[in-house]
């Protein structure tokens, strides 16, 4: 091997402990919480390939809400992007009729991924009020991996967890979102629309940990439910 070759694998192991340690770090960050009520931010892909599972998230949103309440309840913000350039956020709801409200005046068009603004955004959320968690629910991504990573890397360092979930096989969108949930301190699934008890035990989970916590998803976990073991693996 050539003294070339082996600094080149000297600086690529370096660089991966360098990651590794900053996501440790990111999952022993704590989460901040203000009040008994926790905060999260639910991001929907609106493009047009998105329509069976923006029918089906419409459909599961409220098992957020009863999954949250024996852990002192949620506030949910729909954030969402479609079109050319369109991202848009609610205000916070504490219901799944609020939710459903505003989902229910929302339709799918066309477009490219605008993950990047979804996370900006998040960060922006942050610094008005502790965000417990975010989830995410799209198939593709089209933009540079590179500067997702950034972002979500600090969303991790300021305690917000990252709940990836997507739908369908693209190959270069799942190790993108693998990627997003690690740098988080989160988690990542795939489901299959025409399999609504999937999505809607990952969402149960994702609401019961960003009410409650670590101990919200290990009590699902230990009650047997096989989506909240599946999150709870991959964050510790």
């Amino acid at each position: 091997m050539s003294e070339t070759d082996k600094q080149g694998r000297a600086l690529e192991s370096e660089r991966r402990a360098q990651v590794e340690a900053f996501v440790e770090a990111v999952r022993k960050t704590p989460v901040r919480t203000t009040s008994d009520r926790g905060r999260l931010i639910f991001a929907l892909d609106a493009t047009m390939s998105r329509q069976p599972s923006w029918d089906l998230a419409q459909q599961l949103q409220a098992e957020m809400f009863k999954a949250a309440a024996g852990c002192g309840g949620l506030d949910i913000q729909l954030v969402y992007f479609r079109g050319f350039g369109e991202c848009r956020a609610s205000r916070f709801v504490r219901d799944g009729a609020g939710l459903a409200a505003v989902m229910a005046k929302i339709s799918v068009r066309g477009g490219q991924t605008q993950i990047g603004k979804v996370l900006r955004h998040i960060k922006a959320e942050q610094a008005e009020a502790p965000v417990g968690a975010f989830v995410f629910i799209g198939d593709s991504m089209e933009e540079k991996a590179d500067d997702l990573a950034r972002v979500a890397g600090e969303l991790g360092l300021r305690g917000i967890k990252g709940f990836f979930f997507q739908e369908g096989g693209n190959s270069a969108a799942a190790a993108c979102f693998k990627d997003l949930a690690r740098l988080t301190g989160g988690a990542y699934a795939a489901f299959d629309a025409g399999a609504p008890g999937r999505l809607a035990g990952l969402l149960k989970a994702a609401a019961a940990y960003a009410a409650g916590g670590f101990v919200a998803l290990e009590a699902r976990a230990r009650q047997g439910e096989a989506e909240a073991k599946f999150l709870l693996a991959q964050m510790k």
